[in-house]
């Protein structure tokens, strides 16, 4: 099971597969939750995909692999 967009980890027996296997180690690593993550992305859905992996690098501290998966997830969720 995956919180699509409410910004809450997912939760669930199942192996959780994708970009969204990254959600725990996203909020560990940078005290955030999700969600927080989701609204930055929200803000910049004018950006290409590399646009915003590069801002959440950059601005954000956020390693390559955190970053990509938050924005796929982010533009699969919205239907981008």
């Amino acid at each position: 099971m995956v919180a699509a967009r409410t910004g809450e980890a997912p939760v669930s027996d199942d192996k959780v597969k994708g970009p969204a296997s990254y959600f725990p180690s996203i909020e560990k690593k940078h005290g955030k939750p999700i969600g927080h993550w989701l609204a930055i992305l929200d803000r910049a859905k004018d950006m290409k995909h590399m646009e915003a992996v590069a801002m959440l690098k950059s601005e954000h501290g956020m390693g390559h692999g955190h970053a990509n998966a938050l924005v796929a997830h982010h533009r699969a969720s919205a239907g981008a």
